[in-house]
């Protein structure tokens, strides 16, 4: 049979998503950062052909409706024309630990992007360092990575595997930290990691005085009994507040969530941590105002909602 023999089948047109994760690039290419455009190449050197177009308007439209990213596993849920979603699989060999420390050792003769890490950054020549340990970050070979669809499409990747790859794309430009997990290994696993492989001498004499101040400080408390009056014990004979000690505003406004990183696949008019840092700083200068006392002195506060 020749290959004009076989049928031909009219590509089949997805039922419309509701609540799907939609691509912020509306045209061009997806993801701005190296690392972003680098897990695209991968992509786009499988040869698939048209439907990698198709997998651009999956992405663009808001197909995907679900993606979960775990250590050397991201799974996902498409919808097709089926009524079902499909279920999508992407699969990518992590690093043992071994290797991990491999290019640890090699990021540690190189302190400016072990600080940078250590900060939360991801440094642009990041992918050097891997290779300098004998490393890849990204997949270099065919049993670095697998896909699979539960789609009827006998390609893979497939259009549907085509759009979460997309998506993936835009969200390392996000939080790089991601292609970290795909490989294996979470942030916060990699930080902690790096600080037992840092070499720390610390001053003795440092060591020294913080080890006696603290022996005068626990004997100097088991030397005092507890105050059997409730007032006495809770500090209602003191100054207002002063049981709260010093009163210090941050430098930085949400911080915890900002070492936590961006919100996962965050789709807003505007970036996450943007909405919620001036919602920090409100509840910082609110709270002065009642350790100040404003509130009962009569002056009134209106909290502004986010939307």
């Amino acid at each position: 049979m020749s290959w004009y023999d076989y049928p031909y089948y009219k590509p089949s047109t997805p039922r419309k998503a509701r609540g799907g994760i939609k691509s912020q690039s509306k045209r061009g290419t997806f993801g701005e950062s190296w690392w972003a455009k680098r897990w695209i190449q991968v992509l786009e050197s499988f040869n698939i052909g048209a439907r990698l177009g198709r997998g651009r308007r999956y992405a663009r439209s808001g197909q995907v409706l679900t993606i979960e990213i775990e250590k050397g596993k991201v799974t996902a849920s498409v919808q097709g024309s089926r009524m079902t979603p499909y279920s999508v699989d992407i699969r990518l060999k992590p690093l043992t630990r071994n290797e991990w420390k491999q290019f640890i050792n090699v990021l540690n003769k190189q302190p400016y992007f072990t600080a940078m890490l250590m900060n939360g950054k991801m440094p642009d020549e990041i992918e050097e360092v891997f290779k300098k340990a004998k490393l890849s970050l990204f997949p270099t070979r065919s049993g670095d990575l697998k896909t699979d669809c539960s789609c009827p499409d006998w390609s893979n990747p497939c259009k549907h595997i085509a759009a979460v790859y997309y998506l993936l794309g835009e969200e390392f430009d996000r939080n790089p930290f991601l292609i970290f997990t795909l490989r294996g290994m979470e942030r916060d696993e990699l930080l902690s990691l790096i600080n037992q492989e840092v070499k720390v001498t610390p001053d003795k004499k440092i060591a020294d005085r913080t080890s006696h101040a603290k022996k005068r400080k626990q004997k100097a408390v088991a030397g005092k009994s507890l105050p059997t009056d409730a007032n006495d014990f809770w500090g209602k004979n003191n100054d207002e507040f002063e049981f709260l000690g010093e009163t210090i505003v941050p430098t930085m406004h949400a911080a915890l969530p900002k070492r936590l990183g961006s919100f996962p696949f965050w789709r807003g008019e505007e970036k996450f941590l943007s909405v919620l840092e001036p919602i920090y700083k409100e509840a910082t200068d609110v709270g002065l105002e009642i350790v100040a006392g404003v509130f009962g002195g009569g002056r009134e506060r209106k909290m502004k909602r986010s939307g």
